[in-house]
């Protein structure tokens, strides 16, 4: 039998249980330390990570109260709260047993012990120690990423009366559970917005599930989005939690919803009236708990007309409508966002780039952003690497329509004609992607990886 990766620390005053229980348990772990001296105790969770703590309740002769042992659990509680406690001794009662439980310690275990027991108990302790590692982990990457994302939203940047309207609505809406529909062409910060509505909400400790439903399979909708149990379908090994029901207590942002299919748009209906979602191949249903943000760069209202978007649906999503203006109808932004993104960059890049020049400016005010703010950070990213001077000029600067001049019939390399026709499409469509891509003949999704390759 392989032994599992693991150490374990044995605390007793009697040297004899020491022995007996390193060789119960060294055939079954990989780490076994023993230890007479309980003061001893802070040293060891210092120098190694336990997995479990098997811990003596009486040290001294003449004391069976167990209040040594109690002492020192929560001692350890304090140090090492993922390790788990392990209760033994000759003089159990209930009362003491049930006092133990409630201060943190996992089992009691009463000596002698039968190997097989405490084989079990010890191995069970440690894939509860494991556990608790694991959700401290997840619990510190999701406060770093809210954190990080905290300083990103400095990225909502905007002096113009319409960027001051939309953030003063978000101050309003977000500590309300209003269903929000954001508006708005790409890359004019939808996901940015609905993330600073979640985190200014009372949900902000929660998750902040983003679904994009434009790459979504259309086979996958309901395994993804209500999730499945096991044997539901071929490939459904085990019970699955879907995006709603890991979105719990949280937010879910629906991106992309335009996109969404006629016939799918009524089961996501179904959901939001009833608050109530079925996993595949179960019968029950479970109610949700999360705040849902939807966001499109469709003409949302023209669909509704044209009846490709249901209109029941849309007054279920749409209770608060912020619309994201463009780049181009905000030009006294401009400025601002580029010379942010300017001092972001020469940072990331190291490099020693002060400014703009005026004409550099004037350019960039005159230009007609079809990306909006992604590709204004692009454009300022691709003058700070290849600039060698302390202030970026018009020359630096890679505009879209600028490449779209180059002739083809003159210019045969395949990867740059591709390049060109998607700056074409994207430009053509006012950098709608999903007109873009249809007109390309591709994906949407194929369409992003191909933007990300050409770093567009």
């Amino acid at each position: 039998m392989r032994k599992k990766e693991a150490t374990i620390l044995i605390v007793d005053d009697d040297d004899d249980i020491l022995f007996s229980a390193r060789i119960s348990l060294k055939k079954y772990f990989s780490k076994i330390i023993t230890e007479n001296n309980p003061q001893h105790i802070n040293s060891h969770l210092t120098k190694n990570t336990i997995d479990v703590v098997l811990l003596d309740m009486n040290y001294r002769i003449g004391f069976e109260d167990g209040k040594e042992g109690l002492y020192w659990l929560k001692n350890i509680k304090e140090i090492s709260p993922e390790t788990t406690i392990l209760l033994m001794t000759a003089f159990g009662s209930v009362n003491l047993a049930v006092n133990a439980i409630k201060k943190g310690a996992t089992d009691f275990i009463l000596k002698p012990w039968a190997t097989e027991k405490l084989y079990t108990s010890v191995s069970a302790g440690v894939e509860l120690s494991r556990s608790k590692r694991k959700n401290t982990q997840l619990k510190t990457i999701q406060e770093q990423q809210d954190k990080e994302f905290h300083q990103k939203t400095e990225h909502i940047i905007g002096n113009s009366t319409a960027m001051q309207s939309a953030m003063k609505l978000v101050k309003k809406v977000a500590p309300t559970d209003a269903n929000v529909l954001i508006l708005g062409e790409n890359g004019t910060g939808k996901y940015v917005f609905a993330k600073e509505i979640h985190l200014q909400s009372n949900r902000k400790n929660y998750p902040f599930i983003h679904v994009d439903l434009g790459s979504l399979n259309e086979n996958l909708f309901e395994s993804e989005l209500f999730g499945y149990v096991k044997g539901a379908f071929t490939d459904a090994h085990k019970d699955t939690l879907g995006r709603f029901e890991l979105a719990k207590g949280g937010t879910i942002f629906l991106d992309e919803i335009g996109n969404l299919p006629l016939h799918l748009q009524s089961k996501l209906l179904t959901v939001i009236q009833n608050r109530k979602i079925t996993r595949l191949g179960e019968g029950k249903e479970t109610e949700i708990d999360a705040r849902i943000i939807c966001a499109t760069n469709a003409p949302i209202h023209k669909m509704v007309e044209e009846e490709t978007f249901r209109q029941d649906l849309l007054f279920r999503i749409n209770t608060i409508e912020l619309n994201l203006p463009p780049l181009r109808e905000r030009t006294n932004d401009i400025k601002l966002l580029a010379t942010h993104f300017l001092k972001k960059l020469t940072h990331k890049y190291r490099k020693k780039i002060t400014n703009f020049t005026s004409d550099a400016l004037n350019a960039m005010e005159k230009y007609h952003w079809p990306g909006n703010i992604r590709e204004i950070e692009h454009i300022v990213e691709r003058a700070v690497i290849i600039t060698d001077n302390d202030a970026i000029e018009v020359a630096d600067l890679h505009f879209s329509a600028k490449k779209i001049e180059v002739n083809l019939t003159n210019n045969l390399n395949l990867e740059e004609i591709e390049k060109t026709l998607i700056q074409q499409a994207i430009q053509k469509h006012q950098g709608n992607i999903s007109k873009a891509a249809k007109d390309l003949g591709i994906t949407r999704a194929a369409l992003y990886r191909r933007l990300e390759k050409h770093q567009l």
